[in-house]
């Protein structure tokens, strides 16, 4: 009867229940909703942030003197943001999309720089953009180097998802035919300005094991879904109004919105997955609404964990049981390890006579890439794996000018000389105490064990980046460029904002935590497509794998959910 407490009971249930649950709304979640919702699926996506819904970006058309503080940040800014300010994508003019790290601490044994959105859309709001497929270089270096464990999967397991998610991403770049880096469903590329394709015409003739390309970028050179083309403005940090960029804002949660399967649920902390010793199966999450401090409870049959690298692995250690007393599907001991980042940190400097009556159209996107060389094209015993380079000519401000008046002015009012600049990412190998854990003493301000970080780059990383800047330098000095400068401090985990490895995909459950479709071994109806999932971190920019193992895996969830099999 309706006044019955367990009519009551169960109507709530029933209004909390949905077939699959998504936490985390960033790259993968977002995905993750979207595939999910278009198979006919009713789906509660949960982000712990503020709604932020596009295209309501409120600085994205300011003027730099409409901010208070022209673009720099406060001391204010600095003490409630003292990590994310060691990043340099935080600004005056998107300040509003990172989290408070006052209210939010977590634990460094050693510095790890967590830089995280508080906003629905997370670091999709945030990212860099470059797409660049994995190859089997890639997916093969645990098994033949011994370092980690193999991946299950191999390129061409995901080959049609990278295919899949890039028509609907909006993927810029070339054909450019290399085989450790697989092209892919391009738009039009940007363009080189006329420095840089003469520093392409230098590299390529003298080094037969190197090229120069246009980067792969989530900028669209042409409209597709409802989104328009980039318009080169330099402020994509901002949010973009126009769609140009990709994000689960601006394009996955509108998408999953339009199939009326989802519901969004912002301001939703996850504080553990529900499990069932009987049936041996999650049943749903609780929360935590950080506006209401109330708990909450869902349920569905399958749950995705997006949450992030070091929040997905956190969900997981703080979901005990009596079948799981060190965590959720942690009968391995592996979730929380193998934490991995890129490390970077090297600038090459160079000047460039001759083309002072030049200039370019715009503020592009993305810079120019150089892949990986080293122990593909040209061993090197030195270290592991390999980097990758990033290259860009650009002219900077006026040349100081001694003068007053008129002159003072014109010559205020022409452009710098031309520079060329290289930079690079490094892999880091995977390594057992590079790791998350929830300390034993400490509890943050939602009454949590605290969040406990201790990651380190080791030699060869070290090396690999000592070899970078080498490398950079007698590139630029052998190709005839003058006033070569060049600069490195290796950079702190997490500064590269592509921290993965918590959760690894591996064949054996004795030594990973999901299997070859990212489920978790111990528990089926749970499935990790974030950069926890990652069993190497190879020097690529992991987030169009991140995608397209998403896509791959919610198609195998849906078929397995179909025959019953969850």
């Amino acid at each position: 009867m309706p006044g019955d407490s367990s009519y009551l009971n169960n109507t709530a249930t029933e209004k909390n229940t949905f077939d699959v649950i998504v936490v985390g709304s960033g790259i993968s979640g977002g995905w993750a909703a979207k595939e999910l919702c278009e198979k006919g699926l009713k789906v509660l996506l949960l982000d712990r942030g503020r709604n932020v819904e596009h295209p309501d970006y409120p600085t994205a058309n300011k003027a730099p003197w409409e901010f208070e503080h022209r673009g720099t940040l406060s001391a204010e800014d600095r003490k409630d943001h003292h990590i994310q300010t060691r990043h340099y994508s935080y600004r005056e003019d998107n300040k509003h999309f990172y989290i408070n790290d006052t209210q939010n601490p977590y634990e460094e044994i050693n510095r790890f720089d967590w830089v995280r959105g508080d906003i629905v859309g997370g670091r999709s709001m945030l990212w860099g953009r470059a797409c660049y497929r994995w190859s089997d270089h890639e997916f093969e270096s645990n098994a033949k180097d011994g370092h980690g464990v193999d991946w299950p999967i191999r390129y061409r397991d995901l080959a049609p998802w990278y295919d899949h998610v890039e028509k609907f991403v909006g993927v810029s770049g070339n054909r450019d035919g290399i085989a450790s880096l697989p092209d892919g469903e391009f738009l039009p590329p940007f363009e080189m300005n006329c420095v840089e394709k003469d520093l392409k015409a230098r590299l390529e003739s003298k080094y037969a094991t190197r090229k120069l390309i246009m980067g792969r970028t989530a900028n669209l050179t042409q409209p597709i879904h409802n989104r328009t083309q980039c318009q080169a403005r330099n402020v994509c940090h901002r949010g973009c109004p126009f769609g140009a960029y990709f994000s689960s804002n601006a394009a996955t949660i509108p998408a999953a919105l339009a199939t009326g399967k989802l519901t969004v649920r912002p301001g939703a902390l996850v504080l553990q997955v529900l499990y069932d010793e009987q049936k041996r199966k999650a049943t749903g999450v609780e929360v935590l609404d950080v506006s209401t401090k109330q708990t909450e409870k869902f349920f569905a049959r399958v749950i995705f964990l997006n949450a992030s690298t070091v929040a997905t692995a956190a969900i997981l250690l703080r979901s005990t049981s009596h079948r799981f007393p060190n965590g959720l599907g942690n009968g391995s001991d592996q979730v929380g390890r193998n934490l991995m980042d890129h490390h970077k940190g090297i600038s090459v400097t160079a000047s460039v006579d001759g083309f002072e009556d030049s200039y370019y159209s715009g503020r592009r996107p993305t810079a120019l890439y150089i892949p990986r060389f080293k122990n593909i094209l040209e061993p090197d015993s030195r270290f592991l794996r390999g980097y990758h380079l990033n290259a860009g000519a650009s002219r900077g401000g006026a040349e100081p000018a001694e003068q007053i008046g008129a002159g003072f002015k014109d010559a205020m009012c022409e452009p710098g000389p031309w520079k060329i600049r290289l930079y690079g990412y490094g892999e880091c190998l995977p390594y057992q105490d590079n790791r998350v854990t929830l300390s034993k003493t400490k509890t943050d301000p939602w009454g949590l064990p605290m969040i406990s970080i201790d990651c380190t780059f080791r030699e060869n990383e070290k090396t690999m980046h000592a070899d970078m800047r080498a490398t950079g330098r007698e590139m630029l000095e052998s190709l005839g460029y003058k006033n070569v400068t060049d600069s490195s401090k290796i950079s702190s985990p997490g500064n590269a904002n592509h921290e993965m490895g918590t959760a690894r995909m591996g064949k054996d459950p004795k030594t990973s935590v999901l299997n070859s479709f990212n489920q978790l071994h111990e528990v089926p109806n749970i499935f990790i497509t974030d950069g926890s999932c990652m069993a190497s971190s190879a020097c690529l920019n992991p987030s169009i794998t991140y995608m397209a193992i998403t896509a791959r895996a919610c198609d195998y969830a849906v078929k397995q959910m179909n025959r019953l099999d969850l």
